[in-house]
């Protein structure tokens, strides 16, 4: 998936001659935590609530441009959610301007990344569940998983896997099922080393 999709579009944003006090107004007013900062359409940094903190008791006497980050790490709109992923691992910052061509676009934020990876991995959502397996096998077991699903009932939304949990691989299916429980048991009697169910 890619920034785009999840991306607020069209972000406020705030010019760095105004005061933190300006700032402040308008990220309570929209209920947003951090401001892109532009200047002649351009932008030069951000401005978070943190930074409001830092100055606090100041902000009707403190300009944008002496408390807002500078220069900003930024991504694309058609970069793929796992490479914001790392951005956000490897920074530690709760959001990132999105430019296309040199023009600010979009605002992306760890809560819209929350929201994305929740959708794929179907967290929230009606009769769908994840059953985690360990994997030492071959396309021709992730295939037999599809088919003991489909005999149990059950329709594979999805499959991934990521290294880590039992020696090595674990392999996660996601499932719409009545009763998860019931395709875990199915992938026992088959052989699957069923590391656990998510609801």
């Amino acid at each position: 998936m890619l920034i785009r999709r999840w991306m607020t579009k069209e972000p406020i944003t705030i010019e760095p001659g105004h005061t933190l006090a300006q700032a402040k107004s308008k990220m309570e007013k929209g209920g947003f935590r951090r401001l892109p900062v532009t200047a002649n359409g351009a932008l030069v940094g951000i401005i978070t609530d943190r930074d409001l903190r830092q100055h606090a008791g100041a902000h009707e006497h403190t300009r944008v441009d002496v408390a807002m980050t500078a220069p900003v790490i930024t991504v694309t709109p058609d970069m793929v959610l796992d490479q914001a992923a790392n951005l956000f691992a490897k920074h530690k910052v709760g959001g990132f301007p999105v430019l296309e061509h040199g023009k600010l676009v979009g605002i992306i934020t760890a809560i819209d990344m929350m929201r994305a990876f929740g959708q794929v991995l179907g967290t929230g959502e009606e009769g769908v569940s994840r059953i985690d397996l360990a994997f030492t096998g071959s396309s021709f077991d992730l295939a037999m998983i599809a088919e003991l699903v489909g005999l149990s009932s059950g329709e594979v939304l999805g499959m991934g896997s990521y290294k880590g949990g039992h020696k090595g691989q674990t392999v996660y299916v996601r499932v719409r099922s009545d009763d998860a429980k019931r395709i875990a048991g199915m992938l026992d009697k088959n052989n699957f080393i069923v590391l656990g169910i998510h609801q």
